[in-house]
């Protein structure tokens, strides 16, 4: 039974628009703001290269797990008092990051930092929605969007400033001054809210965390411990049993956290195949080109930073043609066209890495791939909430997030393994050797994830399928090209 909701107010929709903003600004800046570190701190602390892959993929793997859980802890407990929660528990895992001792601890503090972004992140958007009226939604969804782009494009120029400048350790003591301020405020200026109270689906968060931790532990060690070690396999194999066992949950339980009769909506289907794919490919390809250019080429982190900004900056200005253009011609080739340009811009940086290659025949590359990925970012979310009925969008909308979290870290744990099997860091021409095969391999998956984006229905042919099945049509992906 759901509780009672304030009503919006002006002065509450604007501090709702805030807090939010700077709370998903935070959980957002930290999937990229470690990768221009990593070097850094694999000097200060050590490690081989499944150790660093573990400081980016502990946080991607427990926020991708969690997400769901964590927007149905809010629903049944109270939205404000779970992004409190979640808020304190980032901070302070912010905290043990900055303080950490060695790699162990460092992971360990970013798998608890993922903890609590996947509490926080849900909540700031459900509980913006519950503050802003029905007719302004649309206005603060953009600047709430935007500041989320932002912290992704930023990421690595802050945490190359930020390593060269200080140190490694202020890309996580900047999270501290800003939860501490964002604590009182959500407390004092938000309106308390609740969705339905469903029962929480446990078993399915811990089939999946349980599933995906496994199979990553497995691509991750499996360089460095040989495919058939006894852990190695031992991961993989009941890591694929327990995603198995989830997607049965899903079948069969009443109230699973992703029910799979959602994936019977060929949109549904494809634009979060696309999501995943799109994530793989292009975590993985920052994960190992931040690295290339300071480990390489020599650049310092914050020059890294910026010269990667052609490339994760991209989006903040094609995202407004992107959306101009799925408002005409739909949704589904503006997808689609984004992941072939990235495809494309990722072998091209294939084709021209070398160990002394000038950020002059670099830049077609990101630039190419910049492009892309701002094509896709602006239309996905729309194809992916016009794919379900109104009731089921938050569960479609933090599947999707799961999927691209998902994505990323099983990116940067292949495209890891690849890199590992193929070259090394002893000298600049072998980390070159283990690094092409990995960009094919990333452009490989994203030109797949073009081809599930093709396979979204047309709104008319999408409109048949639902009328066909006898239900009432629901808004879905994509609008007639006329």
């Amino acid at each position: 039974m759901s509780q009672q909701t304030a009503q919006p107010t002006r002065a509450g929709a604007v501090w709702a628009l805030v807090i939010t903003s700077v709370a998903g600004f935070m959980a957002a800046l930290d999937n990229l703001v470690v990768t221009t570190a990593l070097p850094s701190i694999r000097g200060d602390l050590g490690g081989a290269l499944h150790d660093l892959e573990w400081t980016v993929s502990a946080y991607t793997l427990t926020f991708a797990v969690l997400l769901m859980f964590g927007a149905a802890l809010g629903d049944r407990f109270g939205r404000r008092r779970l992004l409190l929660v979640g808020l304190v528990i980032f901070t302070g895992a912010s905290a043990g990051a900055a303080l950490a001792p060695g790699i162990d601890s460092l992971i360990a503090a970013r798998a608890v930092q993922g903890v609590g972004a996947a509490i926080m992140m849900p909540l700031t958007l459900t509980l913006l929605t519950a503050a802003v009226p029905a007719a302004k939604r649309g206005m603060a969804y953009g600047i709430w969007g935007a500041v989320n782009g932002l912290a992704v494009a930023s990421g690595p120029l802050i945490g190359g400033s930020l390593t060269e400048h200080i140190s490694w350790q202020w890309i996580f003591w900047l999270n501290v001054p800003l939860g501490l301020a964002l604590l009182p405020l959500a407390r004092l200026r938000l309106a308390e809210s609740y969705g339905t109270g469903a029962p929480l689906d446990i078993t399915g968060t811990l089939l999946a965390s349980g599933g995906l931790f496994g199979i990553v532990y497995g691509l991750v060690r499996g360089p460095a411990d040989g495919w058939t070690a006894p852990l190695v396999l031992t991961g993989l194999f009941a890591g694929s049993a327990l995603l198995v066992g989830f997607v049965q949950h899903g079948i069969g339980s009443k109230t699973p956290m992703l029910p799979m009769r959602l994936f019977r909506s060929r949109a549904f289907s494809g634009i979060n195949a696309a999501s995943m794919l799109m994530f793989l490919g292009m975590f993985g390809s920052i994960f190992l080109l931040s690295q290339y250019m300071q480990g390489v080429l020599g650049y310092s982190p914050t020059e890294a930073g910026l010269r990667m900004l052609p490339w994760t900056g991209m989006p903040m200005l094609a995202a407004p043609i992107a959306g101009i253009l799925s408002d005409r011609i739909g949704g589904r080739p503006v997808v689609a066209t984004g992941l072939f340009l990235q495809a494309v811009g990722l072998g091209y940086m294939a084709s021209v890495i070398t160990a002394d290659a000038s950020y002059g025949v670099q830049l077609p590359g990101l630039i190419i791939s910049g492009i892309g990925m701002g094509l896709f970012f602006a239309p996905a979310s729309n194809l992916v909430m016009s794919s379900v009925r109104a009731l089921e969008q938050g569960i479609a909308s933090g599947a999707n997030n799961a999927l691209r979290e998902v994505g990323g870290a099983l990116g940067i744990a292949i495209m890891g393994s690849i890199f590992s099997a193929r070259g090394g860091y002893e000298t600049g021409q072998s980390f070159v050797d283990g690094l092409r095969p990995a960009l094919v391999t990333g452009s490989a998956v994203v030109a797949l994830a073009g081809i599930a984006a093709l396979l979204i229905p047309t709104r008319r042919r999408a409109a048949q399928i639902v009328s066909a099945a006898g239900q009432t049509p629901a808004p879905v992906a994509e609008p007639v090209s006329h």
